[in-house]
């Protein structure tokens, strides 16, 4: 304020000066002001807010495509299934007699058995009665037979020929309860181990149902099941790959396909009367056998095996990233060493998770455009 009062009187004096004195006055005065205004212009004007940095924005990179040089390798196509460990030798017990009780089991699971042996027996008390009736009802038939055929120059032929008819037909009925007392045991079919026993004594059991499983144990080997496709592209004698558990991977050769049922009324081997497959059947397994069989693996140990369908050796092979298709076409892009591109048609072979076999349009040492 000070120097605004003084500024003020020395206007005032600026009139009662001459006129030449009073312009150069005037000028010294005008710049002077200027000189003010300049260095206070901080209290006069409000500051400028300080200008934002911006970052410098790059354009995106564009990621550069895979080049990959063509060459060779053996591809192996495979298929793959579950299983578990089982014995060469194993065999699912049942009764061919329906409706019946089961009077007596003889073994449990883990009993050592020996060939013969009777493991299982059913209530058959009543058809044994009509068995001892009907054996010495035959006897005394036959004594009767024979006092016939002396007589029988003296009888009509075809009242004779009646009596035989009659005389057959009673020992066709005591052949048939033979059979049916033989069928009410169940006897081990060779030196073994009892794994599994399903029903219990008194229990009253259907024709074919499994009543127990008898394993040889010292003939293991690994039992797979395969989806019906992958099955039929699998021949014995091929190669395969095995991954038991808790053992690891172990390489083995398939040894026998699964049996299948058939239509008559002989045994089915791993089946019963309805065609129903029996549990534990190696029957109806693919079988694959190991040499040597790994140490300590049990009986139902589970496991996964792949076998080897197809295998070409030394063959072009890309990677599947590579193989472009439209409209049924298969195609690749190659490039040549100025960079150029242009798109070859392919016939292709084997193909695998990781590699396509190309059987005709590219060569080794070619580069081609992946994805």
């Amino acid at each position: 304020m000070k120097w605004l009062m003084e500024l003020s009187q020395t206007s005032l004096d600026f009139y009662s000066l001459p006129l030449r004195k009073g312009k150069r006055l005037f000028i010294s005065l005008v710049a002077l002001m200027v000189t003010v205004s300049v260095l206070s212009g901080c209290t006069i004007f409000p500051k400028e807010a300080e200008e934002e940095v911006l970052p410098t924005i790059q354009p995106p990179k564009l990621s550069k495509k895979p080049v990959y040089t063509v060459g060779t390798a053996t591809i192996e196509q495979s298929v793959t299934g579950g299983g578990k460990v089982m014995s060469l030798n194993e065999q699912t017990m049942y009764f061919t007699e329906d409706g019946k009780r089961i009077k007596m089991i003889n073994v449990h699971s883990g009993d050592l058995v020996k060939k013969g042996q009777v493991l299982a027996e059913l209530d058959m008390e009543d058809a044994q009665n009509q068995y001892d009736q009907k054996k010495l009802e035959t006897r005394k038939d036959e004594l009767q037979m024979i006092d016939l055929l002396r007589k029988s120059d003296e009888m009509d032929p075809a009242q004779v020929e009646q009596a035989k008819i009659d005389f057959e037909l009673k020992r066709t009925e005591l052949r048939k309860l033979e059979k049916s007392l033989a069928h009410a045991k169940i006897m081990a079919p060779f030196d073994g181990t009892v794994v599994s026993v399903t029903p219990k004594n008194g229990d009253q059991i259907n024709a074919y149902s499994p009543v127990m499983v008898v394993s040889d144990l010292s003939k293991l080997c690994v039992a797979v099941t395969f989806d019906a496709d992958d099955l039929k592209k699998i021949a014995p004698k091929m190669k395969a790959d095995i991954d038991i558990n808790g053992v690891g991977k172990q390489t083995g050769t398939v040894l026998r396909m699964p049996l299948k049922p058939n239509n008559s009324n002989m045994y089915n081997p791993g089946y019963d009367q309805f065609g129903n497959p029996l549990p534990d059947s190696p029957d109806i397994y693919t079988l694959i056998s190991i040499n040597p069989f790994p140490k300590d693996v049990t009986r139902d140990t589970p496991l996964s095996a792949s076998v080897v369908v197809q295998r070409h050796a030394n063959v072009v092979v890309i990677e599947p990233s590579v193989l472009r298709t439209h409209a049924g076409r298969n195609y690749v892009i190659v490039q040549d060493e100025q960079g150029n591109k242009r798109e070859v048609d392919v016939e292709i072979g084997l193909e695998t998770a990781t590699q396509i076999e190309i059987v005709r349009g590219l060569d080794v040492g070619q580069r081609v455009v992946g994805r």
